[in-house]
């Protein structure tokens, strides 16, 4: 932790971070590319799930490869529903271990070098993956240990494009990596489309093999970009946090800008350590579970918002679509090509999200919440009821079907804009820098979490040989929405246009209802009393020992 540093601060709120350079822009862009990850994952599972060479391999169920069309009853080609739960959970379980000791990591070496970690423990995932051939326990531990490196990836890449990012346009930034979520998807399908009627193991494999790439390019290019500034000062090393504070923001170290925005970072860091000190290693955990329900700047409320919102982002049930979208769609009877439907759904989630870029700063993190969330409850509904009225007729309608799908599409364009990108942001704001590696990281877990439950209850709530709901699972969906629309409503901040510091002011000061319209009217560099030594030496120069 910072030792006691003398420096000065402004008391001007408008100061305390520099004009927004393009380098600035093109670092965050690079860290989003996390988001690849996760996203081509999502794709190409669901994709390869219902490949008849994949379907044989682990069934022995016979496919006719001159005619393109299974030996038997088309409805009896495919994986049990149990095997698909575990296939796809498997990987959410490795992320939700991965996300919690990623967290950890980051705070012992730091946030570049822990995504650099993730992505080696990522490759030895897909080599397991790989190498399996109808061994399932193989293939299993693959995706656990695959799991594993795409936790530490996503949790540790909000922690750091959130405190890098210029806090004027953090919530678009911090889109960006949901962004490369639905890149990954649309590529992975695009990979799937191309290889799904490959008559050997090179079907599955090569969708597998070519998250290598994502690997070598993330990795490679975080070891020519900065370390977090504020990583630097909760270790003490104020000189190296100068440096790459002035690295992020395109400045001279001597700039004023620089000087005051490091003071507040400082300033900030000593305030939130007099409320949360700093005990032992288990301490530093349960830290983020202290303090009162009531106040909405304590730990475990701060806690509660980044976990729930997780929780809420999933119960969404978008990643039904995305995981089991195929072989749900492939039920419908009518779709003659449920892999090109797959692609055109990506593809509407691909191009919704940078909508986001813009309305999360215009509107508010907050208000897309509440509006996206509503939206969508009413599209899963719509759906639902479409297919209760087809089913009623003991017929498939090519007019209903068409309906639902398209109602599907707005589903999804209303969360690629809303919940999608938002509930990151507001994550990688919500934390105090004492515990923010930790925040971040239990509320990453979260969202893997109910992943890997909708993962493994999914197959068995629509599958024909289990709960058999088809359509009526959107109903579930729908009312799960209210569930999140109505926690948006309590207990998310608008945080939008204040730098983290002046978040932490925020949460302290108003309630989430009142937040949108608060402002801040003093510093924290002000509010501890800073006072230069020497301001004839660049700021970082009177760094005391760390303890």
């Amino acid at each position: 932790m910072a030792g006691g540093v003398v420096v000065e601060g402004t008391t001007n709120v408008d100061r305390v971070e520099a004009p927004i350079t393009w380098k600035a822009y093109l670092i965050c862009a690079f860290a989003a590319f996390g988001g690849i990850f996760f996203g081509y994952d999502t794709g190409w599972m669901g994709g390869v799930l219902a490949m008849p060479y994949f379907i044989n391999l682990y069934t022995g169920k016979e496919y006719n490869w001159v005619d393109m069309k299974p030996v038997g009853p088309k409805e009896d080609f495919k994986l049990p529903s149990s095997t698909q739960s575990l296939f796809t959970s498997i990987l959410s379980a490795g992320t939700f271990f991965g996300s919690l000791i990623g967290a950890d990591i980051a705070d012992f070496i730091g946030r570049r070098l822990t995504i650099i970690g993730g992505c080696a423990v990522f490759c030895v995932g897909c080599t397991l993956q790989i190498a399996s051939t109808n061994q399932e326990a193989l293939f299993v531990l693959g995706r656990l240990i695959a799991g594993l490196g795409v936790g530490f990836i996503s949790s540790v890449v909000i922690l750091y494009m959130s405190e890098i990012a210029p806090k004027k346009v953090r919530g678009a930034m911090v889109s960006g990596y949901q962004f490369c979520i639905t890149i990954g998807i649309l590529i992975a399908n695009c990979v799937v489309y191309g290889t799904k009627d490959m008559n050997n193991t090179s079907s599955y494999r090569i969708p597998v093999g070519i998250q290598y790439l994502w690997a070598v390019v993330l990795a490679g290019g975080l070891f020519f970009l900065p370390e977090s500034p504020r990583w630097y000062a909760k270790q003490g090393r104020l000189e190296e946090a100068s440096l790459a504070l002035s690295r992020v923001r395109g400045e001279a170290e001597s700039s004023e800008y620089i000087k005051d925005e490091l003071a507040e970072i400082i300033a900030n860091l000593e305030y939130e350590l007099r409320e949360i000190p700093q005990t032992s290693y288990v301490g530093s955990w349960l830290a983020c579970f202290k303090g009162s329900l009531l106040k909405g700047n304590s730990p475990i409320r701060r806690t509660i918002l980044g976990t729930g919102l997780q929780m809420c982002q999933q119960l969404t049930g978008i990643n039904f679509i995305f995981y089991f979208g195929t072989p749900f769609l492939t039920q419908l009877g009518t779709i003659e090509n449920p892999f090109l439907i797959s692609m055109v759904t990506t593809l509407v989630n691909v191009l919704s999200t940078p909508i986001s870029f813009y309305i999360v700063e215009k509107f508010g993190r907050r208000n897309l919440l509440i509006f996206g969330g509503s939206f969508m409850v009413i599209s899963q509904y719509i759906v639902g009821a479409i297919g209760v009225t087809q089913g009623a007729i003991e017929a498939h309608n090519n007019a209903a079907v068409n309906a639902m799908v398209a109602f599907i599409c707005l589903n999804i364009a209303a969360f690629a804009t809303t919940w999608g990108p938002c509930a990151w942001v507001v994550v990688g704001e919500a934390f105090p820098l004492p515990i923010r590696s930790r925040g971040v990281g239990i509320s990453t877990a979260s969202n893997w979490f109910w992943n890997t439950i909708i993962a493994v209850i999914t197959p068995y709530l629509v599958g024909e040989d289990e709960a058999n709901l088809g359509s009526k699972v959107f109903f579930l969906w729908g009312s799960l929405c209210i569930l999140s629309v109505t926690f948006a409503y309590f207990l998310v901040p608008e945080l939008k246009g204040l730098s983290l510091e002046q978040a932490d002011m925020c949460m302290a000061e108003v309630t989430p209802r009142q937040s949108g319209k608060w402002r801040p009217s003093h510093t924290f560099a002000a509010e501890m009393n800073h006072v230069a030594v020497n301001e004839e030496k660049p700021l970082a120069s009177h760094a005391q020992s760390a303890v």
